[in-house]
């Protein structure tokens, strides 16, 4: 594995962890209240955002102007304005070139949040080919992952590589978050998922960050591994506030959640067990794993964002193509919308805007069209 050669200072919080081993965690009977998460105890909101959203705008094309990648992916919002990025622009990656050919787009574009916004190139990369995930943190850093690739690279606002990460534990990415800093003098982190090892890593980064790539959890099931049909631990969403990752796994069509996410700090802390359901946790006092959902109507599920009420949506691959499927982390489903009706998959990037329920609105990205679009209330 290669890192950035930036000078990073070891984070300065110590955590005292008790071993389990051979401890198994999995659903019981009724794993969660119908109105409190077991999620840092963060109240649940029943209402449908899905439902308010019935306006479609198209933003914009993601086509890239100079050579003409296409089949847009993953979408982050760029969460302050630094360098040449402004606060709430959008970051896009083109998993397809000019011709089509799947896994061989290599740019991540930048769109302003607005009708008939213009497509611009932030990045253009072979380390990226077959872009699939990007993620922006708040101050001085793009990352962009590449399934064909198999690597992870992080950009400066400029679009210039700064460093990359490649081989073990990071093999053909399949999508990638951020997690903001937790605390003061803390490392901020970056959580990637594995189609070969069904896997999450973990990236520490940041001015405290030690560059360190490790896997924290393995296990999850995995299909067609490296290719443009590729299933496994996606659709990567951070919760800051209750310090949670959610996974969804097309292959078992679960949604996962590791609490306490920023304290795994371990190899292999939690071990996802087969069918998806239950868990293995060596800090299980620490930081653990919860299943959220399992089954219909998830089918095959890609994409997700997270609502600022703190709910999910997420995107199915299969079943009637391009569905989206809300719900709350407590596992309640809240609706279901079709937003192509087009029978072929298209809907491979969700991203989520607003501060309450009145104000949620949802970009995604629809590679039949190779457009980006918010739905609006």
């Amino acid at each position: 594995m290669s890192v950035n050669a930036r000078v990073a200072l070891p984070a300065t919080a110590l955590l005292t962890a008790i071993f389990c081993s051979g401890c198994s965690f999995g659903p019981v009977d009724s794993p969660f209240d119908s109105t409190q998460s077991d999620m840092g105890g963060k109240p649940a909101d029943t209402t449908s955002i899905l439902k308010k959203l019935t306006k479609d705008v198209v933003i914009g094309s993601t086509v890239d102007p100079i050579n003409g990648d296409a089949g847009p992916r993953a979408i982050s919002i760029v969460p302050k304005t630094y360098g040449p990025l402004t606060a709430g622009q959008l970051l896009v990656c083109n998993f397809n070139d000019e011709d089509g050919t799947a896994g061989a787009g290599t740019t991540i574009e930048l769109l302003k949040p607005a009708p008939s916004s213009q497509p611009t190139r932030f990045a253009q990369s072979s380390s990226i080919e077959g872009c699939d995930g990007d993620a922006s943190i708040d101050k001085d850093a793009v990352y962009g992952s590449g399934l064909t690739s198999g690597e992870v690279v992080e950009f400066s606002d400029e679009g210039k590589i700064v460093g990359t990460y490649t081989g073990s534990p990071v093999a053909d990415p399949l999508s990638d978050v951020s997690a903001a800093q937790i605390e003061k003098y803390a490392p901020a982190y970056i959580f990637v998922g594995s189609t070969t090892s069904g896997s999450i890593t973990s990236i520490s980064v940041g001015f405290y960050g030690t560059g360190k790539a490790l896997r924290v959890a393995k296990g999850f099931a995995v299909q067609d591994a490296g290719s443009a049909q590729a299933l496994g631990p996606s659709g990567l969403q951070y919760d800051k506030q209750i310090d949670t990752l959610y996974i969804a796994d097309g292959v078992t069509n679960t949604i996962v959640a590791f609490s306490h996410a920023s304290d795994l700090l371990e190899k292999d802390e939690i071990v996802v067990e087969r069918g998806g359901k239950t868990f293995k946790c060596k800090n299980p006092k620490t930081t653990c794993a919860t299943l959220i959902y399992s089954g219909s109507p998830l089918a095959a599920p890609y994409a997700a964002a997270l609502l600022p009420n703190g709910n999910l949506i997420v995107a199915n691959t299969e079943g009637t193509a391009n569905t989206l499927v809300e719900l709350t982390p407590q596992g309640q489903i809240l609706d279901t919308k079709v937003v192509d009706s087009n029978p072929t998959q298209g809907v491979y990037g969700l991203a989520a805007i607003g501060t309450n329920d009145s104000n949620t609105a949802l970009f995604f990205s629809d590679t039949n069209s190779n457009t980006l679009q918010e739905l609006e209330q």
